[in-house]
């Protein structure tokens, strides 16, 4: 631990010297330097200060012949500081000396007899002070001579913050945690400084973000809120008004100047000002989060909707692309839905060009990152264009379509409009094409559609089982849980797809990954085997049936021919 607090000691220093302004880097490195030499020292000041009394106490007991008295006082003190007041403490302690002695194959040496012997001294000292010693102390009500001062400091010692709760770039408590697309959680300001530096991976796994769209995660909120009121600690508040105040201040009046006149172009009759208007707003808006606020208070939203129809394919890719970088903020995705936006991205995105049906198909996956605008695509015919895309487009294209439908389809009402648009033969098609680089999202997005009974219909229909099989066999680690959760629902009450999947050899790659896979690889590998079990005991049975019958029958036979 010493050797750590040097180490750390030495590196603060070292940021702390640093000149900025003798090097050439830009701010969000500064912030990125600024935000570990915080963390440095917030690392000096959690260190636990040495207790030299302790210390010395513990090593005079350790050491002192077993005959010898050992003063109460000295006793008290250490089995207060080491937390062995309670029944429940003392036991876990013996149990761990038990363990330590069974590792030496029963000769522990005078180091464990030493420590056990002063085990023993605290042990007795505790049940002489507590004759009725059943519970720990601190549950207990002691006076003063019984270290009720210890206890109290001990238990308003400040909590440590779980690991869960911290983000990972500040190290802090979250106070607005949100998720980005990998699954990760950070904060909301953390994140959002990260992405608009023009970082494009996820900061804790180095995944690609397949978008910069990010969504409050409620659940982890409640609970910190509630480990919070657990702690006595005051709950974090989530900064409210943050955002409009960062706008006013960091968007100077030249700037607003600036986004009013292009939204004057916007409205004018002339094509060639309107998209150039377009072009540069797609460019502020992708700049920082800044802009996007001030460009959509400004009222350019319904403006950019409007040229969604034109006829100038530029424009129109120009104003979807807009639109897309606008919805990053998560005030304008309500904005633009309100003002009407979805029917005209779905007119981009079947008759657009191929970059602006791919930024059409994003920005319906931003949009749809808000549950109640799941339904509003799915109702707006959004559906089968994305399928259309999904199979025609370029790469890009088909991960923009992908993630858009595999979003929309969370929603229970929009699985069965995926599936009579066909996607289910498309993804079978991206999952056996040579070279594909959408395993995937197909595997994910089918998953999703196998829980409807259109869905397992249609993947039955499409022969999917020796594919799903190969996939858990050789596939990644997420792809063979995908593939088992499509195989689990497949089986369900028809054994035709158990027999099939029997034949293909699937019994030994799925004990494989009932022990190797991830946890819900696990979970849906153990379902499948309980099943598989089950049906070949079946089988069994019925064997032994239709050769019992055999038997009677031929046992019925040499009696009939006597007779007649």
């Amino acid at each position: 631990m010493t050797k750590f607090y040097e180490v750390t000691a030495q590196l603060e220093q070292a940021l702390s010297a640093i000149s900025y302004e003798n090097l050439d880097i830009s701010d969000e490195v500064k912030e990125q330097v600024e935000l570990v030499l915080s963390q440095f020292r917030r690392a000096k000041g959690r260190v636990d200060a040495p207790d030299v009394e302790l210390y010395e106490e513990l090593l005079s007991l350790y050491n002192k012949n077993n005959d010898v008295t050992t003063d109460p006082a000295v006793l008290r003190r250490l089995a207060e500081k080491l937390q062995l007041m309670g029944i429940a403490d003392l036991t876990q302690e013996s149990l761990a000396l038990h363990e330590m002695v069974a590792s030496t194959g029963g000769d522990p040496g005078e180091t464990i007899e030493k420590m056990s012997m002063l085990l023993k001294k605290i042990k007795d000292f505790v049940q002489t002070e507590n004759p009725n010693l059943d519970a720990p102390l601190k549950e207990k009500n002691p006076g003063p001579s019984q270290g009720g001062q210890a206890s109290s400091d001990r238990n308003h010692k400040a909590p440590v913050i779980p690991d869960d709760f911290r983000c990972p770039i500040s190290l802090e408590l979250m106070k607005d945690p949100v998720i980005v697309s990998t699954g990760q959680t950070y904060e909301r300001s953390c994140i959002e400084k990260w992405l608009e530096a023009g970082h494009r991976t996820c900061p804790k796994t180095q995944q690609t973000l397949t978008s910069t769209a990010v969504t409050p995660n409620y659940v982890l909120r409640s609970l910190i809120a509630q480990w919070c009121e657990a702690n006595g600690i005051e709950p974090p508040k989530r900064p409210s008004s943050s955002r409009p105040s960062k706008t006013s201040s960091a968007c100077s009046p030249a700037e607003r100047t600036k986004i009013e006149i292009l939204l004057c172009k916007l409205t004018s009759g002339s094509p060639e000002d309107q998209r150039s208007a377009a072009g540069e707003i797609r460019l502020l808006a992708k700049r920082n989060a800044d802009n996007r606020v001030a460009i959509a208070e400004a009222g350019a939203i319904p403006l950019l909707v409007g040229l969604l129809s034109t006829p100038d394919s530029r424009t129109q890719e120009h104003a979807v692309t807009a639109l897309l970088n606008l919805s990053i903020c998560e005030d304008n995705k309500g904005s633009i839905v309100s003002s009407g936006a979805v029917p005209s991205i779905v007119h981009v995105l079947r008759i657009g060009s191929m970059e602006a049906r791919e930024n059409a198909a994003a920005t319906l996956f931003s949009l749809s990152v808000i549950d109640e605008n799941k339904v509003t695509i799915g109702a707006s015919g959004a559906i089968p264009p994305l399928v259309t895309l999904l199979s025609e487009g370029t790469q890009r294209g088909k991960k923009d379509a992908a993630t858009a439908l595999f979003n929309l389809c969370i929603y229970q009402g929009n699985k069965g409009k995926a599936v009579r648009a066909g996607v289910v033969p498309t993804l079978m098609h991206l999952l056996t094409e040579p070279g594909g680089g959408m395993v995937d999202e197909a595997l994910a997005i089918l998953a999703i559609l196998s829980s409807h009974p259109e869905g397992k219909a249609a993947i039955g229909a499409a022969e999917a089982v020796p594919v799903l099989v190969e996939v858990i066999g050789n596939g990644s680690p997420r792809n063979r849980e995908n593939a088992a959760a499509v195989l689990v629902h497949l089986c369900a009450g028809d054994q035709q797809y158990l027999a099939e999947a029997k034949e293909l050899g699937v019994m030994g790659p799925l004990v494989d990954l009932a022990q190797n896979g991830t946890d819900r690889g696990k979970r849906k590998a153990a379902q499948l085997l309980e099943r598989m079990s089950r049906f070949i005991e079946q089988q069994k049975q019925a064997q032994v049936q239709t050769e019992s019958q055999s038997q009677i029958q031929e046992a019925r036979l040499p009696s009939n021919a006597a007779d007649s």
